[in-house]
């Protein structure tokens, strides 16, 4: 999935923290509710903003991540 839309870093917002389409809704924050057992449809109530490929994105971004740190571990 071509995340690079969706997900946004803006030095000034959350931190500078990856977030989802300039909203103050971090990837970190949609992955830690996946860790817990909330369900996409779960979030999706509870943030209307959001959208399925908003979740999607977040998890490609975080597959992205680990694979950059595997490969620089090499």
């Amino acid at each position: 999935m071509d995340y690079q839309h969706i997900i946004t870093v803006e030095p000034g917002k959350c931190s500078g923290k990856p977030c989802i389409r300039g909203m103050r809704i971090t990837v970190y924050d949609i992955l830690e509710y996946l860790a817990v057992g909330m369900t996409e449809t779960e979030i999706l109530e509870d943030f209307s903003e959001l959208t399925a490929n908003d979740i999607k994105a977040c998890l490609a971004f975080a597959a992205d991540c680990e694979k950059k740190l595997f490969v620089t571990s090499l």
